[in-house]
């Protein structure tokens, strides 16, 4: 399953905001988008969900342009959960992770065996079984979170694209989340891009970082490759020291901020 983004103009009425990007993501990998604020990484996203059509150039799933896919057979392929997404009053987790389901359903939309089924496993892959019967926005942020990443994983798309999924998390939350992200990834082999704020975590989660700056893509590498001083102090215009870190088999960079006059 291959995504791949050529030569991407990207505007918002005559506002561009990305000037020309084209960019590979790498099957079964995490990729995180990371710069600072205003330099395009959302944008760039929902391009590459097909939420966001470009001025110019085209992304390609499977060599074909997301502008011939239809609406369900692009939702079979791949997830997109923006940054702050809406659930309707009085719903339950469990009917909030069924729409998950609606790209596998006939005209008349009936809930097959199946659907129940893919919703039950992506209850237990995130640990929202016990909360199937709660209403959505009785839950903790956290816990709504995982919904959310629930009703993706019930859609059974290749591809999950995540705009910034730990906004408003308190730190323990972020880690639940991005560590139910890893899990989901090396298991199941699902591709996953994601923009985050926190570099040091986009290290430590990530097998690939594209950095961002003015709309354009200045780095794409490993973590180890990417993250260093120079570019600490390029993109985010604080100076850090560096030090590296292991989670099991990886090693990883931990960008520690100086204080001014350090």
């Amino acid at each position: 399953m291959t995504l791949f983004a050529d030569h991407l103009t990207l505007s918002y009425q005559s506002n561009t905001i990305v000037p020309d990007v084209s960019l590979a993501i790498n099957h079964d990998e995490i990729t995180c988008i990371v710069g600072a604020n205003g330099c395009g990484k959302s944008t760039l996203l929902k391009a590459l969900a097909g939420i966001l059509r470009p001025s110019r150039g085209e992304v390609r799933l499977n060599e074909t342009s997301l502008s011939r896919w239809s609406r369900k057979a692009l939702a079979k392929e791949l997830a997109f959960l923006p940054q702050d997404p809406i659930a309707p009053e009085g719903i339950s987790v469990f009917q909030l992770v069924s729409h998950g389901r609606f790209a596998h359903q006939g005209l008349l939309g009936k809930v097959s065996e199946k659907d129940i089924e893919a919703v039950e496993m992506a209850l237990k892959q995130t640990g929202m079984t016990a909360y199937r019967d709660r209403p959505f926005n009785s839950l903790s942020g956290g816990e709504r979170q995982r919904g959310w990443i629930a009703l993706c994983i019930a859609q059974q798309a290749k591809i999950l694209i995540l705009d910034e999924p730990t906004t408003y998390l308190d730190i323990g939350h972020q880690y639940e989340v991005l560590s139910l992200l890893k899990k989901i990834n090396r298991q199941h082999k699902t591709t996953i891009i994601m923009v985050l704020h926190d570099i040091n975590q986009a290290s430590q989660f990530s097998d690939r970082i594209v950095t961002m700056q003015d709309g354009k893509v200045i780095a794409d590498d490993s973590p180890i490759n990417t993250i260093n001083e120079e570019m600490m102090n390029r993109v985010f215009g604080v100076k850090v020291e560096m030090q590296m870190h292991r989670d099991g088999e990886k090693i990883y960079p931990v960008a520690i901020p100086l204080c001014a006059g350090q």
